[in-house]
């Protein structure tokens, strides 16, 4: 069944005993694993999660309806989590709703499925499942989520400092949530004890990863300039940012040139495809030149590594700095080579 960003939020919260299957799905991965997290607070504190992907469903069917259906270990609250899902894994998810019994509740994380793929259409027929898109918000929802962010952690904001977040951020909600508590710990906020949060504090602690920063390494990478990557990177390292925000403009960049390649590969004209595509002016001389230079395989699999890259650090809640670094100068060579 189809069920609103409210609606679902209810359910994790709460989670309905006719309910075996949560799919969120969409490019706000941030979003879905914050909402996911709901579902692991609603089980309490000593339950057991047990942690899938998409690759383990592929290879093995059946296994989200056999962990569904077991009992915990310690005879606890058990529910199971699946990450980085795509289409590949219809085929356990209809094995879980068609099964006899599940007792333990299943969230289903799929970043890279839209509204008409195969396993979003099965949960949105099935009375036993609820779906959820999940986008990242732009404008006026971004920092309308900043400041809802910002009060779960004490803070009022103040002035223009829900718009300095959200750029700071790229609108990540992972990422705002560890600015706010470095900035509620530096604010001594708390739920008890509400602070208001300015430019002052902002320019004291807060991240300040501006718009041409980020777009200076991901085109870097795109166009496998690797002595300016690693400047840039350094910049970036120094300000104290996440590197999250740029990965996920990186993979949109990417995704959007994987699509234009795949015309191009069909048969189309590299200036007409960037016509088509809408480039922005400024970008198409930049545009054409990674069009004749990245393969579709290559940009697929580029785009399939940085996806990996910033699920490993959303997950793991660490900075990663140096992980993603290697990984970016690592992409920046193979462009490279590819553009000799």
């Amino acid at each position: 069944m189809k069920a609103s960003e409210t609606r679902m939020k209810a359910a994790l919260d709460r989670p309905p005993a006719d309910i075996r299957l949560y799919l969120l799905y969409g490019p706000d991965e941030s979003g879905a694993l914050a909402l996911a997290g709901r579902l692991g607070r609603a089980m309490g504190p000593e339950a057991e999660r047990v942690d899938l992907d998409g690759a383990t469903l592929k290879a093995d069917s059946a296994r989200l309806a056999d962990e569904a259906a077991s009992l915990s270990l310690f005879g606890g609250a058990r529910y199971i989590r699946v990450t980085a899902a795509g289409d590949e894994s219809t085929g356990a998810v209809e094995a879980l709703l068609e099964a006899e019994r599940a007792g333990n509740p299943v969230v289903v994380i799929a970043p890279s499925l839209k509204a008409t793929s195969r396993l979003v259409k099965r949960a949105l027929e099935a009375d036993s499942a609820l779906a959820t898109a999940c986008y990242v918000p732009v404008g006026e929802g971004a920092e309308a989520l900043a400041a809802q962010l910002a009060r779960e952690h004490g803070l009022r904001m103040m002035g223009g400092a829900a718009r300095r977040l959200v750029q700071a951020t790229g609108g990540d909600r992972a990422v705002m949530v560890q600015e706010l508590e470095k900035l509620a710990l530096y604010l001594d906020a708390g739920l008890d004890r509400p602070q208001q949060l300015d430019d002052g504090a902002l320019d004291a602690v807060g991240a300040d990863l501006g718009e041409s920063e980020m777009s200076e390494i991901v085109e870097a990478v795109i166009a496998g300039r690797t002595g300016e990557l690693g400047s840039a990177l350094s910049r970036m390292s120094e300000a104290g940012g996440s590197p999250i925000p740029w990965l996920r403009q990186l993979a949109r960049r990417l995704g959007a040139l994987a699509e234009m390649r795949a015309d191009v590969a069909a048969g189309g004209d590299i200036g007409s495809v960037i016509k088509r595509h809408r480039v922005f002016f400024r970008e198409e001389a930049a545009t054409a030149i990674a069009l004749r230079r990245w393969t579709p395989e290559a940009l697929v699999d580029a785009q399939r590594r940085v996806r990996q890259l910033e699920r490993a650090m959303v997950a793991s809640g660490t900075a990663g700095n140096v992980l993603a670094d290697q990984a970016m100068l690592g992409l920046a060579e193979r462009a490279r080579r590819m553009g000799r």
